[in-house]
């Protein structure tokens, strides 16, 4: 069974663990549903950070709400993606969590969520943690304890 408490779960600071924003595929508020599409199908993501134009999280974006405003009554209705912006179908309800929240917290917030975006004080985006870099850690103190023994 594996010591949760040399985990340091709750010390552990998401800045520790986060990708640099400089490193996270993002769109903009105003950018047209069709260059969301085309940036989460290239990059092999089903949902992405909204950010307004002073870098402020705003949101996510993800395939199944744009292929959702795709579908009409009785056609799809592709032309809808170059109408639509993203900050038409994005998701704003979304937890967000800062630099300083432990592992703890991340751990709760990441049970709904793949990744969980990280913003200080005024919202600006400061990166994001993913369950991957979670697990990966995991993995990792994993390892570690099977090679002590």
């Amino acid at each position: 069974m594996i010591n949760l408490t040399d985990l340091r779960i709750e010390s552990t600071k998401v800045s520790e663990l986060m990708v640099d924003s400089e490193k996270v595929i993002h769109v903009q508020l105003q950018n047209p549903l069709e260059h969301a599409l085309l940036v989460l199908t290239k990059t092999g993501y089903n949902a992405i950070p909204v950010l307004d134009l002073r870098s402020q999280f705003c949101g996510i974006v993800s395939k199944s709400s744009i292929i959702e405003e795709m579908f009409g009554v009785e056609s799809i209705e592709v032309d809808r993606l170059h109408e639509l912006k993203v900050e038409d179908v994005m998701n704003k309800d979304i937890p967000t969590l800062t630099e300083d929240d432990t592992l703890e917290k991340a751990l709760h917030v990441l049970i709904d969520f793949n990744f969980a975006c990280v913003v200080d004080e005024n919202h600006k985006m400061k990166g994001i943690l993913t369950r991957r870099e979670i697990l990966k850690q995991l993995r990792n103190h994993f390892y570690r304890q099977q090679k002590e023994k």
